[in-house]
């Protein structure tokens, strides 16, 4: 592959890691100006417009990463930008229908981005060997979130001065032509596998059972979380729907550890180290969306701040987050991923604080500022550590899987995140909010975020002292020198 393909290629993957945070900062920059058109006055009559998007990325990423790798990367990449242009058209046109059209397509726009990034990550996977290149590859796909999140912001806020439909209108056609650049410069995948001839050999193939398990666990599971701020935890339905959707989950993992010939997720992958890291960073991802979600309802519900200018204010977490992501293969090269993540845990818990105990009135240099750079070098440096962790840790053929891991823990603990938060305002603030109960419900949620964080840096934190009892145990047993040999030779990727 030539230089100048090679960088059309990895400028396409990362697109859709770009174009998949744009469909939220563009949703959350303008959810006023939505709900207004639509007739509401608050924003939580729009809770599963942010909520169903990260949810269908979330659910429906493993799935997705199978296709890939059944089917081909590539295929399915470019599938995906197409379903989300689509609906991201059909987004604009639900001016002239219901808010009910309006979620549902952002939910079907999600699904578009749930096909598109694992596999452009699985093609970056299967195009580069670990190592300095890989680590620089993934950390420049890891750099266009905080971009992604701003572009949609900005754009979103500026056409929404005009009209704003329009916002997701010009989206789709950017996507179409994202799609037609990415089918001239992605390669064709080395790695072939045998397409299914029949139904027999797809459900096999696709884990089939596995797959209506877990998706309707997953659903099911954030339904209730989400739903319970706009009607209450006293609600059967709900109690039900929680019930049922943990038995899923358990049923789920039966099949994929028992029954499935080629489970969804291969449970051997899943060591006890993969599995800490993916528990912890959830924890920090779920405190990320929170902050995110909050903070701009902070500054516009509660400030009076225009949509354009709190775009401004989260505006620095496009330099820092790029300077983190940048660093983070300078930095893993020298940390183990895991002490990467407890780092960015501690930072999602000092920025989320300082955006919890901000007052109703001050300048944004005192507190907001701050909270804008930890976050934003939190998450910039907490992602693409678990993203190389798991890519490592797994073999080439599955590669779509083990991005779908990583993506699927991020956006479902978002969405399930902001489920709980939400629940947490709606008690606090009686669901009839005045001004001043709307900021202490405001700033419940942004407790229950740093919570999050603060379980994660001790879930961390417990797996870093393990990992450290293991190294000593093992230099006991050896000898000094071999001992660290065998330490660095098993447990150097995470």
């Amino acid at each position: 592959m030539s230089r100048a393909r090679a960088c059309l290629f990895i400028s396409t993957v990362c697109m859709a890691q770009l174009c998949t945070q744009a469909g939220i900062g563009q949703t959350l920059a303008i959810l006023h100006e939505i709900g207004a058109s639509f007739g509401f006055t608050k924003t939580n009559n729009l809770i599963w417009v942010l909520a169903g998007y990260s949810l269908a990325i979330g659910t429906f990423i493993l799935v997705s990463g199978r296709l890939g790798d059944t089917y081909g990367h590539k295929r399915i990449f470019l599938v995906g930008f197409v379903w989300s242009a689509i609906w991201s058209a059909i987004s604009g046109a639900a001016i002239y229908s219901t808010h009910v059209l309006f979620i549902t397509s952002r939910v079907f726009h999600g699904l578009g981005a749930a096909l598109s990034l694992p596999n452009g990550l699985a093609l970056l996977g299967l195009t580069y060997p670990p190592g300095k290149q890989k680590a620089m590859v993934f950390t420049l796909v890891a750099t266009m979130m905080p971009i992604g999140i701003i572009v949609g912001a900005v754009s979103a806020s500026l056409f929404a001065l005009v009209w704003w439909p329009l916002t997701y209108w010009v989206f789709a056609v950017s996507l179409l032509v994202i799609a037609g650049v990415g089918y001239i410069a992605i390669p064709e995948s080395t790695q072939k596998s045998e397409i299914p001839s029949d139904i027999r050999g797809a459900m096999s193939e696709l884990d089939i059972p596995g797959a209506m398990t877990g998706v309707l666990a997953l659903v099911l599971i954030s339904f209730a979380w989400n739903q319970a701020p706009l009607v209450g935890w006293q609600e059967p339905y709900l109690w039900i729907a929680l019930i049922i959707g943990i038995l899923l989950a358990m049923l789920f993992v039966m099949i994929e550890t028992y029954y499935a010939p080629k489970p969804l997720i291969p449970v051997s992958a899943l060591s006890p180290n993969i599995s800490f890291i993916l528990i912890a960073g959830a924890c920090g991802w779920s405190c990320f969306g929170i902050w995110v979600s909050y903070t701009w309802q902070f500054v516009e519900n509660i400030r009076g701040i225009p949509p354009l200018l709190a775009t401004a204010y989260i505006s620095p977490y496009v330099a820092v987050g790029c300077l983190a992501t940048l660093s983070a293969g300078f930095v893993l090269e020298r940390l183990s991923p895991s002490m990467v993540i407890f780092i960015s845990l501690l930072g999602f818990v000092v920025g989320s604080t300082l955006v919890a105990t901000m007052p109703a009135v001050q300048i944004y240099w005192t507190q907001l500022f701050f909270s804008v750079l930890i976050v934003s070098w939190a998450m910039d440096t907490g992602f693409p550590a678990a993203a190389l962790a798991l890519s490592n840790a797994v073999e080439r053929k599955h590669q779509g899987t083990a991005a779908s891991l990583v993506i699927t823990a991020m956006n479902y603990s978002i969405s399930i995140g902001l489920g709980i938060a939400r629940t947490v305002e709606f008690y606090v603030n009686a669901g009839t909010p005045s001004p001043e109960k709307r900021l202490n419900g405001y700033r419940a949620a942004l407790y229950t975020a740093v919570g999050l964080a603060g379980l994660g840096s001790l879930i961390c934190s417990g797996f870093l002292l393990r990992l450290l009892w293991k190294k000593r145990r093992q230099c006991c047993n050896c000898g000094v020198g071999k001992g660290r040999q065998i330490y660095e030779s098993s447990d150097r990727l995470i």
